[in-house]
């Protein structure tokens, strides 16, 4: 081969890869060149590597330099183009940009139940008034639910129409379980473990088998709260529960207990408060009963004691004036967006 006509094959190779490597606007662009160029089996720089051999013997040395520096043009715009990808700034890329003048989408949160932020604003009031939060379970035992309790089985509160007793669980266990109608089942379960004094709240589910309506729900929570020591008094408890509601409900509420029974407490008061100038009944409180002080292993001649429970649902609806409690459960997000 004449040194004249591989001469010619070399720049004609030359300025169709420079062409190639200025031309391409992507990383894939750049990737096809390379092989078509560079590509070590099949590259076009190795086709006209070929063709050296093939020049004469003695315009091989002129041959070589020239295709020398061919192949190093070639590989000086191979890098020319890699750099200038990786230079180009982000915003150069294909595909939507941002436009920080566009109006924003402002985003969709979420937000606590309005009973789930009752039961957290019930905890810290008490909590600043020295009670702390106790727990227990929802499945509960006759002696936790009643027996401690001075509810004797007699007792029209264990009739089984008035419970959710699981028949299958209590045949398994010999001995019958249920849904826990109250949370004074955790004050039991405290007082079994701890030495006075004693002074906690439990806030949790129960149940009842009530037909729903605006003040009923056959499940719904309670606060229950429990206060053991030596020379507690009624004054200490409607006290207690004076700082309760004026924290929660804002101003200047007033506490009135009528006289009531529960199995539990001796005296018994259902405790109402006045409230925008209506009087609310809110629960049920009094002194705890001897025979349940007894039933926990504590000396009624050594302390006293006072409990009181109150719903968590009828709390909430009289801030909120809420006339249907139905609706904390309906999971509408047009009332519940309110809160």
């Amino acid at each position: 081969m004449a040194l004249a006509a591989f001469l010619a094959e070399v720049e004609e190779l030359l300025s169709a890869a420079q062409s190639a490597f200025a031309a391409a606007s992507d990383a894939a662009a750049v990737e096809a060149a390379r092989v078509e160029f560079l590509g070590a089996k099949s590259g076009r720089l190795k086709a006209v590597q070929k063709g050296l051999g093939q020049v004469d013997k003695t315009d091989k040395p002129a041959a070589g330099q020239r295709f020398n520096q061919v192949k190093l043009d070639i590989e000086t715009a191979f890098a020319a183009a890699q750099e200038r990808l990786t230079a180009r700034p982000a915003t150069s890329a294909k595909g939507p940009q941002f436009d920080p003048t566009l109006p924003g989408r402002r985003p969709r949160l979420g937000k606590l139940h309005p009973l789930t932020r009752t039961i957290e604003d019930l905890k810290e009031i008490m909590g600043r008034l020295g009670f702390t939060v106790a727990a227990g379970p929802e499945i509960e035992d006759e002696w936790h639910n009643f027996e401690a309790l001075n509810i004797p089985a007699a007792h029209p509160a264990r009739d089984p129409l008035e419970n959710f007793y699981l028949a299958t669980a209590g045949a398994v266990l010999k001995s019958p379980l249920l849904l826990r109608s109250q949370t004074s089942t955790v004050q039991i379960r405290v007082m079994e473990k701890t030495k006075p004094p004693v002074r906690i709240i439990s806030l949790g589910r129960v149940y009842r088998p009530d037909d729903a309506d605006n003040t009923h729900y056959p499940m719904f929570h309670q606060i229950e709260g429990l206060l053991i020591d030596r020379h507690v008094t009624m004054a200490d408890l409607k006290s207690v529960l004076r700082l309760f509601a004026s924290s929660y409900f804002g101003g200047d509420v007033h506490i009135r207990f009528r006289p009531s029974f529960f199995p539990f407490t001796e005296p018994s008061v259902e405790v109402d408060m006045s409230w925008n100038d209506q009087w609310i009944e809110m629960g049920g409180a009094g002194m705890v009963d001897p025979h349940v002080l007894q039933a926990v292993g504590y000396d009624p001649e050594e302390v006293t004691g006072f409990a009181f429970g109150l719903g968590v649902e009828r709390v909430c609806a009289r801030r909120h004036q809420v006339t249907d409690i139905r609706e904390f459960y309906k999971n509408d997000v047009r009332f519940l967006q309110q809160f």
